[in-house]
Parts: structure tokens; sequence; C-alpha cells
């Protein structure tokens, strides 16, 4: 959930509105006076209206917003003119974006999850008539696995508000994913599967997006019917505010697979096993589009999603997302073309005008299997017009200009940034913009039609995304301090020369990082060593992305700023970034714990882990003011619940993903760095081993790690069942907490005495 907005200033009654029909073109500014003539006469645009009333608590009698009808790219035009601000635009998401742009610009706006900071002034200075224009058609923005990492326990108060973020970041091609189930039970029933096979298909509440996309089935399950019935209903409110902005939402077809009891309601048809996906016990199972009963099926599926929500435009069809079509070498090409083509026909067949969506993630996840014959092949047969691809991530891999832009299909170029949930502070502002700019201007860009943001997960650097949807809009403009500034002044209400130095740092050292390499490094998931399953083979491991020494010097300067500089959010900020630091100094403060007991230099490997035992516990305490933690994720996943049987599936479910996941590979895929999970979980777990090692040190043996090993698979797994200690009370003074961690710091770096 969001943190209480902050008070108000000079926020008062209603916000004049309208619709100016006549069109305009697209470069010519318009007068305010004539915007407000118009606006007097029509009014479209009572969503927006109701978001920014939502957002700042009230409607400004200062600003007038007015929706223009015509056929241009989406633009929007603010102007400021005798204390009053006036913006148009041509669609509602252009609408809150300028608005909103414009406001943070002028430091009277800042929204983000953490919390919201709301300055709105009495009179606007005056600006000149100003157009934008988007640079993309599509701005996409969730990825399907946030389904999973963020939202499984989300209802219609915590989607709103994300509704809203989108709006006012200019989202207007969501990927909306809840609801499903209800169409899959139905269609599963239609098709003969028992409700006693059901019961075994459908995976927990916390794992559905691995269900939809194949990878799983009947992980952690049941999925309790209230479960499903609730997504039903909310994903009717979700769309419904939706079509309000004008979005067009991604929602999901059927991609081939199917419950493991189709193979004996239809024998004849072909269905194959599929390869056990990432150290899973059981295969899922996919039906071939070749065969008559795939069209039957994915045919059904769309009626019946369309009469429960309604038709759209873009649909998600990925078959092989992290799985490989089973094709025969021999004909490898003309399998995979066949593949594509069944599949465009089985979405074409009941909704001609629809567009299939794929994620092309696949094409470099599996780059060994997707060479660029066997990509061409797989999108020769579908129309150029007819398919998408949500070219996902770019911040590590470049398929697209392999690719020449996707043979002319149409595609959006995007980032992932945020993988598994996971929230170590990083993000490349340079990077983002010059990417964009690359794809903008290559040769072999092809049908490039839109921008995307598609994280895992959310919650975590607000300024990452913020910057990476201004690019949408402002793709080429330059990156330096002063949009940070701008930033910084609307998130904090002010500026200082030493707040500047210290985000200058701040930036440096990680947001100038394009990917966070340790959250999987040689197969091993988790943002630090901390988070990961303890093992002699982060020995080897040389450090995370960006500049420790610079961040500990921001952190050190944002800690020491005088009193009436201090903000909520920066305090938020402050904590982020000393929680960061402070968990790559634990993981050194490990390694070198290690190393010293694997040489049989006891005390020093005491000194060392119990140094960072200190700073685990300090980090722990400085981390419960922050909006989620292990007590939040567990105690929402509760409540999500109407019975104490379905309560503790569900707080199961969410202590299993942030934990030991699935599979033999996944394990903290989606760890976090929480308040709870640092005392409770990754401590216990390192002691564990850290006593092992001592214990074989001691005894001047080598470490048995198989045993080892088995011993942290009993305690994960005893883990999951026992109660969690009560959260403790955030510290008072965050920057004194902050400071105290500094020092723990600086007295880990001091030479060892008396060994």
């Amino acid at each position: 959930m969001y943190l209480p907005k902050f008070s108000l200033t000079l926020v008062t009654a209603a916000v004049l509105s309208g619709l100016l029909s006549a069109c305009q073109p697209a470069a010519e500014a318009q007068s305010s006076e004539a915007v407000v003539a118009a606006a007097e006469q029509q009014s479209g645009v009572q969503p927006v209206l109701d978001l920014f009333e939502r957002v700042t608590g009230s409607q400004p009698t200062n600003v007038h917003l007015v929706l223009v009808q015509d056929s241009q790219p989406d633009w929007y035009q603010v102007e400021a003119k005798d204390g009053q601000l006036y913006v148009s635009a041509n669609a509602l998401t252009a609408l809150s974006y300028g608005t909103y742009e414009y406001l943070r610009q002028t430091g009277a706006l800042s929204v983000s999850w953490e919390g919201s900071r709301v300055a709105l002034p009495a009179q606007f200075a005056d600006y000149p008539a100003e157009r934008v224009t988007s640079l993309f058609a599509q701005r996409s923005y969730l990825n399907v696995c946030a389904y999973g990492y963020s939202s499984p326990w989300w209802g219609w108060d915590r989607w709103q508000e994300e509704l809203d973020w989108m709006a006012l970041h200019g989202v207007n091609n969501p990927v909306a994913m809840e609801g499903q189930e209800y169409i899959w039970q139905q269609l599963w029933h239609e098709f003969g599967v028992a409700d006693t096979e059901l019961a075994s298909y459908f995976s927990g509440p916390a794992f559905t997006p691995w269900q939809r996309m194949g990878n799983i089935e009947g992980h952690e399950g049941p999925l309790p019917a209230q479960y499903i019935q609730k997504k039903r209903a909310l994903q009717k409110q979700i769309l419904k505010r939706m079509s309000d902005y004008g979005m067009k939402p991604v929602v999901p077809a059927f991609s081939g697979y199917v419950p493991k009891e189709f193979k004996t309601l239809f024998p004849q048809a072909k269905i194959s096993a599929m390869p056990k996906w990432s150290g899973f016990a059981h295969e899922t199972y996919w039906l071939d589009p070749a065969d008559p009963l795939f069209a039957k099926v994915a045919k059904r599926f769309i009626e019946l999603y369309n009469a429960e929500y309604g038709a759209q435009q873009y649909y998600l069809m990925d078959a092989f997302n992290e799985m490989l079509p089973p094709v025969s070498e021999q004909h490898r090409y003309q399998d995979l073309a066949g593949y594509g083509e069944a599949l465009y026909q089985s979405l074409a067949q009941a909704a001609p005008n629809a567009v299939w969506v794929m994620q092309g993630w696949m094409f470099g996840s599996d780059q060994h299997f997707w060479d660029l014959p066997s990509i061409d092949a797989f999108l020769s047969r579908v129309p150029d017009q007819k398919l998408m691809i949500h070219d996902i991530g770019n911040d590590r891999f470049d398929v697209w200009q392999k690719a020449k832009g996707f043979y002319n299909k149409q595609w959006v170029f995007g980032f992932i940034h945020n993988y598994g949930g996971s929230n170590p502070v990083y993000a490349d502002l340079d990077y983002y913009r010059d990417k964009v700019a690359v794809a903008m201007q290559h040769p072999d860009k092809g049908n490039l039609t839109g921008y995307g943001v598609f994280p895992e997960g959310i919650h975590s650097n607000s300024v990452a995304y913020e910057f990476m949807f201004d690019l949408a809009w402002q793709g080429q403009a330059e990156v330096t301090l002063s949009w940070l500034e701008q930033y910084l002044k609307a998130r904090y209400g002010q500026t200082s020369p030493a707040l500047l130095s210290a985000w200058n740092k701040v930036y440096k050292a990680v947001l100038s990082t394009k990917y966070w390499e340790p959250r999987w490094w040689e197969g091993s998931a988790g943002a630090y060593l901390l988070a990961k399953r303890p093992s002699l083979e982060y020995l080897r491991y040389t450090g995370a992305p960006g500049n420790l020494a610079l961040l500990d010097q921001a952190v050190r300067e944002l800690a020491a700023l005088p009193v009436a500089e201090r903000s909520t959010l920066l305090s938020y900020d402050l904590v982020d970034f000393a929680r960061h630091a402070a968990s790559q100094h634990i993981d050194m403060l490990l390694q070198h714990s290690m190393l010293a007991y694997q040489q049989h230099k006891v005390a020093e490997g005491d000194l060392r882990r119990q140094q960072a035992k200190q700073l685990m516990l300090a980090t722990d305490a400085l981390m419960a003011s922050q909006q989620e933690s292990l007590f939040s994720w567990v105690a929402d996943a509760r409540a999500y619940a109407d019975n104490e049987a379905d309560a503790a599936l569900y707080e199961r479910n969410a202590r299993l993903q942030v934990s030991r996941w699935g599979g033999n590979k996944l394990k903290d895929y989606a760890s976090k760095a929480w308040h709870g999970l640092y005392a409770q979980y990754y401590l216990p777990r390192w002691e564990l081993m850290l006593d092992e090692l001592k214990m074989a040190a001691g005894q001047g043996k080598v470490l048995d790690e198989t045993k080892v090993e088995q011993k942290l698979l009993d305690f994960e797994q005893a883990w999951l069942d026992q109660p969690l200690a009560t959260p403790l009370v955030a510290p008072a003074d965050p920057y004194a907490a902050v400071q105290h961690i500094q020092q723990l710091i600086s007295d880990s770096k001091a030479p060892p005495s008396n060994l």
C-alpha cells in the first residue's frame, strides 16, 4: 500500500474541463482562450479530473483540462497565463501525463509507490504554450510476472492507485492479466476436465503467472474458488478503468497448454509433454497448434473471455516462454513457420480484428535455439499488422537489431529493469536514454511502434520508472543533473547544494548500472550473497556493480543534512540507499568469515561473522520503516483470504515465493531486502552454514558441503511453517539509525587486532 499522502498545499475546488472537437494541426499551439471557450461547451475529461482529485485530495480551480478530437499521434500542450494552467491533449493518458509532467517539472507534484507530495500553487507563473508529441503510439507497462511478484493480494483500492499511476505516466498499452482463471475453469469444464483434476491442476495464488505461461502446473495449490471469483470481479473493474482512460490493454489468449487429462480425454490429439521447467519435477502438456483440437480450444477461450470481460484489440499468446518448441531438426524451419501461422489463425478465427501480442523474451533467453532463421521462420506467415512483439529485455539482450527489427512486424522496445520483485537500488539512466535513441534512429528498426517498461515486480527504484516513462515523450533529451534536480524538487519540496552533491554521488554510484548481475550470479539467485542459499562457491564472487565507496559517501552526506531539509520521502530514500550499501558490506564480511574459517583462522572468522550479524540486525531494524516487509507481505496474503484454511494456504504461498520458490533452480529468485527476512531467514541460514564451517575448521576437516546443503534445505522447509516473530518498531530517528549503521561499517573495515 502507499504511505499516507502528505498534507496538501493551496489546493481548492472544481476544475474547468472540456472537449475541443475541431481538429487542429498537431504542431500548432492553440490559444488558452480558445481552449477554455471549447471547454465550456463540452466535457470529456472526467476520468482525469477524478484521477487528480484522488492523488491531490481535491481539485484546483486554476488548472483547466481539455480533450481534443483528432487523428494525430498522441500529444499534449501546456500553457500558463495570468496565474492559470491550461493543458490540452488528444488522448486522456497524454492529458494526465502532460499535466503531471508540468506539475512535477515545477516542483508542485510527485506521485510514487512510496507516497505523494502535493504542493499546488495558488498562481502559476507564465509559461508559453508548448506542445509535446509522444515518440511512440504504444506506451506499455507491466510484466506478466508482476501478477505473481507484486499484485496477487491486491484488491481494487490498490489497483486503482496503480491505474492512476499508469495514467500519470502516459501508459496506454498495459498488460492486464487478472481474472483469467475463471475463464480457464469454464473452458476446461466444457472440454470434460473434472473438478477433481482441476484441483490438482491450478497452482497457488503466488504462482499463477507461470501456470498461465505453461511453465508449471499444480504448484502449491489448490487455487480456492473465492480467489478465482475475487479476481474475476477485479478484472472487470480494472478493464473498466483502463477503458475510461482510453487505454488498450493486452489480455490473455490460448497458447496451447492443457491439463494432463486431455491426453486421456483426447487420445488422438497431438499433445506433447514439454521439458520440465527450471528444475521442477513435473512436466506440462502442450497441444500442437496444427492439431484440429487446438483451434476449437483457442476459439472457445476467446469466446468465453470476450463474453465475460468484453472484446479487446490485443491478445497475449506466449507458446514458448522459456520452453523450447518441439521441432524436428530435419524440418525445423517449416515446423516453426507452421507453429507461428497456426497460433495466429487460432486467434484470427475468433477475433479477426485482434492483434496477437507475444513477448520477445524467449528470443534472448533461449538464443541458443532461436537463431535468426528460426525467428524469421516463426514470424514469416503472420500478417505484419496482426502481430506485435513486446521486446521487453533490452537491458540484457539486443535481439531486435540482430533480427532486423523483427522483420517488419509491429514491436515495442522496452526494459524489464526489475527481476523477481527483488529490490536492489540500481538503474542506468544514461543507458536507457541512449538505447531508446539508438532504436529510434537505427536503419534496421523495422516497424517500431511502441515503447514500454516491463518490470517483473514493482515498489522500488521510483526514480528509474519516472525517468524511463519520460523517455516516451522526451527520448532525445540529455540526461543531466538538471533532470534529477527537477525530480528531487518535486519529490522533496526543496533542494540544496548539499542534497544535490549527495545525489550526484548516488547517480554515479548506483544509477549508472544497467543490470544487477549478483541477482543471478552463476545460476544462484538473490540480489546479494546474503540473500542466497549459503555456499563456499561465493568465495569466487568478485563484487557487485556500481561504486560502493561513493554510495557510502552519499549516504553519509544525506544522513548529515540539516533537519530543515529532511522530508518523509527523503528519509525513505536514505533508508533505501543505506540498506543497499549495508547489504554489500555484509556480503564482504560473510566472504571474509568463510575464508578465515576455511584457512582455520577461527578467531578472525568469529570476528567477521559477528560484525556481519550486527550489521544484518541493524539493517533489518532500519527497514522496519519501509512500506513493504516480510510481515506486510504475509499480512496482505492472509487478509485476502475468506477463511482460516485459505489464509494458511496464502501465507505459505507468500513465504515460499520469497524463499525457496520451487524447482531446484529458482531458490531465492524473489528474495527481498525486507524487514523480517534479514533477521528471521537470511541470518539463521548463514549462521547454520558458518557454524558447520567453524566446526570443520576446529577439527581440521574439510567442510562436507553435501551435508550442509541438506541442513539448509531442512531449515528452509521448517521455516515455512514456523510462526513469524513480532515485527520491530521502526526507528524513531532514521538518520541516527543510518549513522549507526555507517559506524558499524567503518568499524568492520578496521584491521583485526589480537587475533
